[in-house]
C-alpha cells in the first residue's frame, strides 16, 4: 500500500529530526485566534516546525476536519488535543514539511492544520495521504485541504488578503490577520 510506505518513510524520517534536534515546538502562536471566512474562529493549541530547512519554492497547505467519534463532548476534544502531539511522526517527515499550526474551533469541535511546505507537489501529496487517512474518521464532508502555491504560511497569517481570490471556498480563507495573545 503506498499510503502506508508513505507514513513509515515519515516516522523514519521523524526519528532523524528528533534525534538531530531539528524538530522544536515554538510558542509564539499559542493561544492565538483565527477568524475563518466561513464564519469559524479556532485558537493555536500547539506549533511544530523543523529547523535549518531552506523554503525557495513556499506552499501553504490548510486541512480541515471534524472527528466524528468526538461529537461535542468537550472532555473528549480535550483529550485529543493533548494526545495528538502523537501524531507528528505520521506528518513531520513527510519531504517539504516545515511548519504546522495546530486549531481547534471549540465551538465546532472542528480542527485544521496550517502549514508551510516546501513545494506545492509535496504538500499535495502529504495532503492527499492525510485526509485519506482523516475521511474515514470524520464528519461527512469536513475532512478536506486546500494547497496554495507562492504563499507563506506566516504571510498569510498577517495579510490575509494574499489568498488568491480564484480559489472557492471560505473554510480555509483567513477572514481577519491572527489575532495573538
Amino acid at each position: 500500500m503506498p499510503a502506508l510506505a508513505d507514513f513509515a518513510g515519515s516516522v523514519r524520517a521523524w526519528g532523524g529530526l528528533v534525534a538531530s534536534r531539528r524538530l522544536t515546538s515554538p510558542k509564539e502562536n499559542l493561544g492565538a485566534r483565527l477568524t475563518f471566512g466561513d464564519g469559524s474562529s479556532s485558537f493555536v493549541f500547539r506549533e511544530t516546525a523543523v529547523t535549518e530547512a531552506p523554503t525557495s519554492d513556499p506552499t501553504l497547505l490548510v486541512i480541515q476536519f471534524r472527528l466524528a467519534a468526538l461529537g461535542s463532548q468537550p472532555v473528549l476534544h480535550a483529550a485529543f488535543r493533548r494526545e495528538c502531539a502523537l501524531h507528528t511522526p505520521l506528518f513531520a517527515g513527510f519531504s517539504g514539511f516545515r511548519t504546522k499550526l495546530w486549531i481547534d474551533s471549540v465551538e465546532t469541535g472542528v480542527y485544521r492544520g496550517v502549514y508551510e511546505w516546501q513545494g506545492g507537489d509535496l504538500a499535495g501529496r502529504y495532503a492527499a495521504r492525510m485526509v485519506g487517512l482523516l475521511a474515514p474518521f470524520s464528519n461527512a464532508g469536513t475532512a478536506r485541504h486546500q494547497v496554495v502555491e507562492g504563499l507563506r504560511r506566516d504571510d498569510f497569517l498577517l495579510n490575509p488578503e494574499l489568498a488568491p481570490d480564484s480559489i472557492e471556498g471560505d473554510w480555509w480563507r483567513l477572514a481577519e490577520p491572527i489575532r495573538r495573545s
